[in-house]
């Protein structure tokens, strides 16, 4: 039963790693060497240095003006 206890918590914890990797953006890069790979077999992907600035780029160019302020 503590084996079990065990296993539940780190489950648990890897959930919330998971989660707040979601949303504060920590897994984009991952997330885009998935897309790349499948979509781009051969291809070499940006540097995580060079992903994060081409994001950051697009953001400035296109704005979040879904906000009703």
């Amino acid at each position: 039963m503590p084996g079990d206890i065990a296993e539940r918590l780190a489950h648990a914890w890897r959930g919330i790693v998971w989660y707040l990797r979601e949303i504060s953006g920590e897994a984009r890069y991952g997330h885009y060497l998935e897309h790349f790979a499948a979509e781009h077999p051969g291809e070499n992907p940006m540097s995580e240095v060079e992903y994060l600035r081409a994001r950051e780029a697009y953001d400035r160019l296109h704005p979040n003006t879904s906000c009703c302020c």
